[in-house]
């Protein structure tokens, strides 16, 4: 199974985390999209190095981050760069999706 985990607020860091680690431990595939405030986690490290667990895969919205300020320096080449193209792909290709 494939889970979109779309990720709207820097609230709930712990969540996404324990989430992602949780589903990818029983064999599935996480696709994390961030946008919005959600883009603050950007400059988290443990949500930096969420992307090195094999089985998730992230991106981010550049036009929120722009908006927001949110530096892109230190991001890991694993988390793409991208837009809403990102997000719809996400909820296409996933078969369940969550917000946070």
């Amino acid at each position: 199974m494939k889970l979109g985990i779309f990720v709207n607020t820097d609230r709930h860091l712990a969540a996404v985390i324990g989430i992602s680690k949780a589903a990818v431990s029983k064999g599935h595939e996480v696709i994390i999209f961030n946008m919005d405030d959600g883009t603050k986690l950007l400059g988290d490290p443990a949500f930096k190095e969420l992307c090195k667990t094999k089985g998730v895969s992230i991106s981010f919205c550049d036009h929120a981050a722009t908006h927001l300020g949110i530096s892109k320096e230190g991001i890991p080449a694993e988390i793409v760069c991208g837009s809403q193209y990102n997000n719809a792909v996400m909820v296409n290709s996933s078969d369940r999706v969550i917000v946070l």
